[in-house]
């Protein structure tokens, strides 16, 4: 029936509540990130590598920015201490919230259920440590942040 507004298939997004290996009809995320081809897959899981090395990037940043608060209040004067604190507080609380909303974005890359999605993340989350973890603690929780 011609009209009647019901996609019959072809170039559409699939969302899958269950583990594929399907490299075509692929959503990342958004409708405008549509896996059309190999060449898409390929690129996108390239992407998502390094959209995952960015999030142990942010960490290690907020981890630069607490040392280098930690000094700066040991070489203020008391007055300005609680100035500085309160301003640095903010800043944490911001980076803080940034690494939060990161952390949900990448469960939900993982949560396309598509198995090169997720050796993605995982390769990504492995580079991103190898780059940016040297000072890290590999002990740290796995939860979503």
């Amino acid at each position: 029936m011609h009209g009647m507004g019901m996609d019959m298939g072809g170039d559409r997004c699939n969302m899958n509540m269950l583990f594929t290996w399907d490299t075509t009809n692929l959503c990342i995320i958004f409708r405008w990130w549509h896996i059309r081809s190999t060449f898409s897959l390929i690129v996108s899981l390239l992407g998502v590598i390094a959209i995952t090395a960015g999030y142990e990037a942010i960490r290690s940043l907020t981890r630069r920015y607490e040392s280098w608060v930690e000094k700066q209040q040991g070489s203020i004067t008391r007055r300005n201490q609680e100035e500085v604190g309160q301003r640095a507080h903010v800043v944490k609380a911001a980076l803080y919230a940034f690494q939060y909303f990161y952390a949900f974005m990448l469960m939900l890359l993982f949560m396309t259920y598509n198995g090169w999605v997720m050796i993605a993340v995982g390769v990504g989350a492995f580079v991103g440590f190898l780059i940016f973890g040297k000072d890290t603690s590999v002990s740290k929780e796995t939860a979503c942040h």
